[in-house]
């Protein structure tokens, strides 16, 4: 556990930088090892953002925003650009600015600050304001139980969507249907095949939206994807009002419509998998809503039971005796369906981001559904990915619940969100791990090199949230001349600029704009090394490793890790050449070692025991969470209770594990509450019911609360795990810990502890190694 105060280190700005010193050359920042990276959650709230009603001041130069970094000449009523060094002057409406005076984006404490763009949402389409649509597409090749619980639960969600949301609803099994909603004397449905891929163009035709609902357009703009889209006056696009309607009028007709839905009837023969077609299904809900409402924001939820077999988005054959791909399958290119099912999602991606809309991902299933495939559709668009066994899970349940909740536990869905980002002369950017997509807009500030999402400097978000948060990776160019960036000025600026459409259909743009030291490592470490954040950098090397993993053909994350462990502890540790008990680390190294002992255990890079379905939903939550978050999913937080003292966070080792204590372990995914050996006897004897046996009522009861504290705060909501010492579940807690007991060393345990099977290392040998090499000469 590392001893990180639990105060919020992102503050006002949410940003958080591998090293908060930079080094001035390229050459200087490749010896630092660990990348220049910032993780920034662009919309996460803070009480401290003030919102301006008006519109910022842009450089005329380079289009960065004034902020508390310009320079200003009061009397010349001018301002001076941090970025470029332009001189700007003031409009009109700034003349009473001075040294008392000064408009609040000018505030040193004001590092980062929202302007309301104005109600930019002209989608009036008939009588309906739209702000935001959710189209429902369900899966109905299930069994009985299973689907009623996944209906039950899309009816509660759209109960609490806001009155004025849009809703529409299509269900598919080994054909499509759409629900026509806005026919409510009958249930009136449009069936599609679902063996062959489906353009736009022929959607619209068969629904009746095509032509239809432009031809009475006068003078219609063309919109996003070639539709037409109307400007300010009432849309004659009768799609909107027969498939898509208002949440409060559909709410009794899909009501009663999901009552009488059956699961898929179509006859699955012995030894088979039902046929489900679940590539076409999205691919009619795409185009249904980039029909209906090109720009506005719009998710599409996808409630998923099983594999696609039926289609385009194929990942498996009808036949059960064919397994579903497995990682070995993957790395042998023995998937033949993979690669063209990736092909799919990838161009739907790109038709969804073009028309501004988000797929969120609810799979639910013992198999595999293929989250693998979909998981660049879900990316690109910013959309939620919940991964759960069951419909009727917990896991499932009560984080769909969240996705429409408002208030406290509200997730702050916004939509059409566009990140860019101004930086100092010098200073290139890679690109973006993340959920998002490049918007290919060249400039000086595009690195030759691509990490993510790259060859750009402002990239698109459909859909983002509250904690949705984006790894970037800088460079300095190669500049060698004698004015070295930070010669003329010792400080370095960057800007991320974010403008995006709230829940309530207001458009903001966020302006944070940070600025860090340049430092001339070339004559000493010491400043480079007291802005090292340990935390960001451990984080940051899992997301670049899983990248790695994903696209680099016979990558070998655990020898890529340790080499550069051992590259940074050779130039940041202290020691005597060839002697291994004179190494020592810097405090602000000091954990580091640790998190990288567990990066190498965890399931990004361990893939083995986990589907590559499992293993693409951990990754896609790895890359959107924030650094604290991302930092429990690879090392563990663990807090031991017992009689003789307060709970406390112990090491996350296997001698932590004692007879009289319980233990709670937060691994994100999953929180377990393990009981020790005597505590389970007692318990189980019933004690906890007697009256003087108050106090271990108490002890049993704090883990627990404790515990719904953790599943409250999150989305996905994990999963709960409650165990006893020595019995099957305490699988979940033994795999997390550090083997320091093993079936090798049982001898020297101490009674009621554990060991844990395992030929794994510990941490100490682990260690002990990483010194040997780090100090040879």
């Amino acid at each position: 556990m590392s001893e990180i105060p639990s105060a919020d280190q992102e503050g006002i700005d949410s940003v958080r930088m591998t090293w908060n010193n930079w080094p001035r050359t390229k050459v200087e920042a490749s010896k630092c090892v660990i990348p220049l990276a910032a993780s920034i959650s662009p919309i996460r709230s803070n009480p401290e953002i003030p919102t301006l009603p008006y519109l910022p001041l842009r450089c005329k130069t380079c289009t960065s925003i004034m902020n508390c970094f310009s320079r200003v000449d009061f009397t010349a009523k001018i301002w001076i650009c941090p970025f470029c060094y332009q001189r700007n002057h003031f409009p009109p409406h700034y003349s009473m600015i001075s040294e008392t005076n000064l408009p609040a984006e000018l505030y040193s404490q004001y590092t980062t600050i929202e302007y309301t763009i104005g109600d930019k949402n002209q989608n009036p389409v008939g009588e309906f304001d739209v702000k935001s649509a959710f189209v429902f597409v369900l899966d109905t090749c299930m069994i009985e139980e299973e689907f009623e619980y996944a209906k039950s639960e899309v009816k509660r969600a759209i109960g609490l969507l806001p009155e004025n949301a849009m809703v529409g609803f299509v269900s598919f099994g080994t054909q499509v249907q759409v629900h026509e909603l806005g026919f409510s004397d009958m249930s009136k449905v449009y069936v599609f095949r679902g063996t062959k891929e489906i353009s736009k163009d022929q959607i619209m035709e068969q629904l009746g939206i095509g032509g239809a609902g432009r031809r009475n357009v006068p003078g219609g703009a063309v919109g996003v994807g070639g539709y037409q889209q109307q400007r300010g006056m009432p849309m004659q696009n009768s799609g909107v009002t027969r498939f898509l309607l208002p949440a409060s009028d559909c709410e009794f007709t899909l009501n009663s419509l999901l009552d009488e839905l059956q699961p898929d009837q179509w006859p699955v023969a012995p030894g088979s998998r039902a046929s489900r077609c679940t590539g076409v299904a999205l691919s009619v809900a795409g185009g249904l809503l980039g029909a209906c409402l090109p720009g506005t924001g719009a998710r599409i939820v996808a409630l998923v039971g099983g594999p696609c077999t039926e289609g385009p988005g194929t990942i498996i054959s009808k036949d059960m005796s064919d397994p579903v791909r497995s990682h070995k399958d993957l790395d042998k290119d023995a998937a033949p369906y993979f690669k063209k099912a990736v092909k799919f999602y990838d161009s739907l991606a790109k038709q969804l981001v073009s028309q501004g809309h988000v797929l969120d991902l609810f799979a639910s299933a013992l198999d595999q559904v293929g989250v693998a495939e979909m998981k660049v559709a879900v990316e690109r668009t910013g959309g939620l990915v919940v991964l759960s066994e069951s419909f009727g899970h917990s896991v499932f349940k009560d984080s769909f619940k969240r996705v429409f909740e408002n208030g406290e536990q509200s997730l702050g869905l916004c939509f059409n969100g566009t990140l860019e980002i101004n930086c100092s002369k010098d200073i290139k950017i890679q690109g973006i791990i993340g959920h998002c997509t490049s918007l290919e807009k060249k400039g000086p500030s595009v690195a030759d090199t691509v990490i993510g999402e790259g060859n750009t400097t402002a990239w698109k978000m459909c859909g983002l949230d509250k904690s949705t948060c984006f790894t970037v990776f800088f460079d300095i160019s190669s500049s060698e001349k004698s004015n070295a960036p930070g010669s003329a000025n010792p400080q370095l600026y960057l800007q991320f600029l974010t403008s995006y459409q709230n829940p309530e259909g207001l458009t903001l743009l966020r302006v944070t704009t940070v600025t860090r030291r340049w430092v001339d490592s070339s004559v000493s470490s010491e400043e480079l090394v007291q802005g090292f954040d340990q935390e960001t950098a451990a984080v940051v090397m899992a997301r670049l490793t899983s990248l790695k993993m994903e696209s680099e053909e016979g990558f070998d994350a655990t020898r890529w890790l340790d080499r550069n462990l051992i590259r940074l502890c050779s130039k940041f540790g202290e020691y005597r050449k060839d002697d291994p008990s004179s190494f020592t680390l810097n405090s602000f190294f000091s954990f580091f070692p640790q998190f990288i002992f567990n990066l190498r255990r965890s399931q990004f890079v361990q893939v083995f025991n986990n589907s590559p379905d499992e293993t693409a939903y951990f990754r896609m939550l790895l890359n959107r969470e924030n650094i604290t978050n991302a930092a429990v999913m690879i090392q563990p937080s663990l807090i031991s209770y017992s009689f003789n003292s307060l709970p406390q966070p112990v090491l996350l080792d296997v001698a932590s594990i004692g007879a009289d204590r319980i233990l709670l372990l937060d691994s994100y995914f999953s929180v377990v509450i393990f009981h020790g050996m005597t505590i389970a006897q007692w318990r189980n004897l019933g004690y906890q019911n007697q009256p003087e046996h108050q106090a271990f009522a108490q002890l049993l009861q704090t883990p627990k609360e404790d515990a719904q504290t953790i599943i409250h705060e999150r989305f996905p909501v994990p999963r709960l795990v409650v165990c006893d010492q020595h019995g099957s579940q305490a699988r979940f807690l033994l795999a997390k810990l550090n083997p320091s007991a093993t079936y090798n060393n049982a001898n020297e345990m101490a009674a009621g502890s554990d060991i844990i099977f395992t030929d794994d290392v510990s941490l100490q040998v682990f260690f002990e190694h990483l010194q040997r090499l780090a100090v040879q000469s």
